[in-house]
């Protein structure tokens, strides 16, 4: 695995970006996976909607996305590092969410990059390779 998504691009990816479609489109399917905790926080916002269309139209492209990208495992190494990273950011008083850690801590975990449109944040996280698909021709790894 080369590539851990989050939430952000997760999502991107489900609405049909095309930067991130066309970027998610040239790299092997074994080098892109996505973490448990993303996963609940985009069917969790799928939940929240009321009875639509739309909220099946979601669900249909969450469930095939699901289908096609493999998980990244949570694994004892991935909760030590989710230890690390918050341990650290505490101390440093740069905290960021429990769930935006564990998807951290997958990716330094499987030694792979962050996919996120939200560099600044996740840039926080000591060692923690990150490369935004959103925006074109970000085609570059860190």
């Amino acid at each position: 695995m080369k590539y851990v998504l989050d939430t952000n691009a997760f999502s991107l990816l489900m609405s049909g970006r095309p930067a991130v479609v066309n970027r998610f489109a040239v790299v092997s399917p074994g080098d892109v996976a996505v973490p448990h905790p993303v996963l609940a926080e985009v069917a969790y916002g799928i939940e929240r909607l009321p009875r639509s269309k739309r909220k099946d139209q979601l669900r249909a492209r969450f469930d095939r996305l699901c289908e096609e990208i493999p998980r990244a495992a949570w694994t004892d190494d991935v909760t030590l590092r989710f230890a690390e990273i918050k341990a650290s950011l505490e101390r440093k008083g740069r905290r960021i969410e429990d769930f935006d850690a564990a998807i951290a801590a997958h990716a330094l975990a499987a030694g792979a990059t962050l996919v996120t449109a939200d560099r600044d944040h996740m840039t926080r996280v000591p060692g923690l390779r990150v490369v935004d698909w959103s925006a074109d021709g970000d085609f570059a790894d860190p």
